[in-house]
């Protein structure tokens, strides 16, 4: 290829590299624009103080479409978030109390085997030596 094919024709205007980036259509429709949480959290909450959704969706350059799913996570996660108790020192030790619980009641377990095999007159099970 030679110089003169690669060139553009005099008086052709320069198009920005970013021009029609994250464009919902045209030549970049392949490569969609990422909004940080950030940004998403400012439409959402431009919708829920009652913007409306075309024109959100015109100015951030996004599908109409998009908005409602960024909304309806946005109030799923601040449902979910609500439902939490904080957390306390009772919890380390809640933790700690079930887990005695478990070994109490693998211990007794063993025992109630054990009582079992001697009122049965049956011999106890031999344990293998560590060594």
């Amino acid at each position: 290829m030679n110089k003169e094919q690669g060139r553009k024709p005099e008086g052709t205007p320069e198009r920005a590299h970013h021009a029609g980036a994250g464009a919902p259509s045209g030549a970049n429709a392949s490569t969609p624009q990422r909004f940080s949480a950030a940004r998403k959290v400012a439409a959402v909450t431009r919708l829920l103080r009652g913007e409306p959704l075309e024109v959100v969706a015109r100015e951030l350059n996004v599908t109409v479409a998009r908005l409602p799913e960024w909304r309806e996570r946005a109030l799923a996660a601040a449902a979910a978030a609500m439902k939490e108790r904080e957390r306390d020192e009772r919890d380390a030790e809640i933790a700690r109390l079930k887990a005695k619980v478990g070994e109490i009641t693998m211990a007794n377990e063993l025992l109630e085997e054990t009582i079992a095999a001697l009122e049965g007159k049956r011999p106890l099970a031999r344990r293998r030596s560590r060594r």
